[in-house]
């Protein structure tokens, strides 16, 4: 019988520079999809898998992550004098979850990040889950990975297919064979590969279940040239010693790593959200027929 799964990382430390000016002040872990703030989303996933206790790295400036999953008193007690029993519900969903708290003191990468939560893990398995993939499915991704660990005993990551020309954005699995539907044994995994050496468009999407053994392998890892220790790279040292799986999901994925994929997941949320769908989707429907006029005007 394999170690239960209990605990989860989640990297929060990084610099947000894609965001700018906004991440300046604001940690991009906290720009909302709609109305909710991504990192959110990432911790109510594992609720929902089961994980009990979650440790969020961060840096410089996310105090503001905190205090969103602390506790607010007056808030609370405002909203229940006004009978505001949604809008309370709401914002209790972030109080009840053991969440902790750790700083990186440099952005070191990835790796790093994960290495400095050591600690929290100890000789356990762990899931680490990166923000800026919002995962939808029946059954959580985080949930699928920890319900194949307990038949493999094995590391395991996420992945998913994506379109050729955007695979050097990505870490890339080179497998061999599926040992079983979606899951794929790995010869090695490849950081961010050019399109023309990419030995496969299977691209790992944002979570890992990892087992311990993997700090071993961070404490003696090198930077690479921008300074950084890469997980990808890491992973890829631990998949020598012992298996490591990879999972295709097959549910729906949304990137929010960027700003137009950023703004593309906001529109479709906003079409599911019930305050706003119909408004959003009757705007949309007169945006595109004064685009589609203009565009018409010009080629007259």
């Amino acid at each position: 019988m394999q170690k239960k799964v209990t605990k989860a990382v989640i990297p929060a430390a990084g610099l947000g520079t894609r965001f700018l000016p906004e991440t300046k002040a604001l940690p991009k872990e906290m720009l909302p999809i709609v109305d909710t703030p991504t990192i959110q989303f990432i911790v109510e996933e594992a609720k929902k898998s089961g994980i009990k206790d979650i440790v969020i790295v961060i840096g410089k400036g996310k105090r503001s992550i905190e205090d969103h999953f602390d506790a607010n008193p007056e808030l609370e007690q405002n909203l229940e004098e006004r009978h505001k029993t949604d809008m309370l519900e709401t914002i209790r969903k972030t109080n009840d979850m053991n969440i902790y708290f750790i700083r990186q003191s440099h952005p070191r990468g990835l790796g790093d990040a994960i290495y400095t939560a050591r600690s929290f893990i100890s000789n356990e398995p762990f899931v680490v889950m990166l923000g800026d993939d919002v995962m939808q499915d029946k059954v959580p991704l985080t949930k699928q990975l920890m319900d194949s660990y307990q038949q493999t005993g094995a590391s395991t990551l996420a992945v998913k297919k994506v379109a050729h020309r955007d695979i050097s954005k990505y870490g890339v699995i080179d497998p061999s064979e599926e040992v079983r539907p979606g899951l794929f044994n790995v010869k090695k995994f490849v950081e961010k590969p050019s399109p023309e050496k990419a030995p496969s468009d299977l691209a790992i999407i944002g979570r890992y279940l990892l087992t311990p053994e993997i700090f071993g392998i961070l404490e003696d890892a090198k930077p690479d040239a921008s300074g950084e220790i890469q997980l990808t790279s890491a992973i890829d040292t631990l998949n020598r010693t012992q298996r490591v799986f990879a999972h295709e999901f097959k549910g729906a994925r949304y990137d929010t790593g960027n700003k137009l994929s950023w703004l593309k997941t906001n529109i479709i949320f906003g079409l599911q959200h019930p305050e706003i769908s119909t408004g959003l989707r009757a705007y949309l429907k007169d945006l595109g027929k004064q685009l589609t006029d203009e565009d018409a005007k010009k080629k007259k």
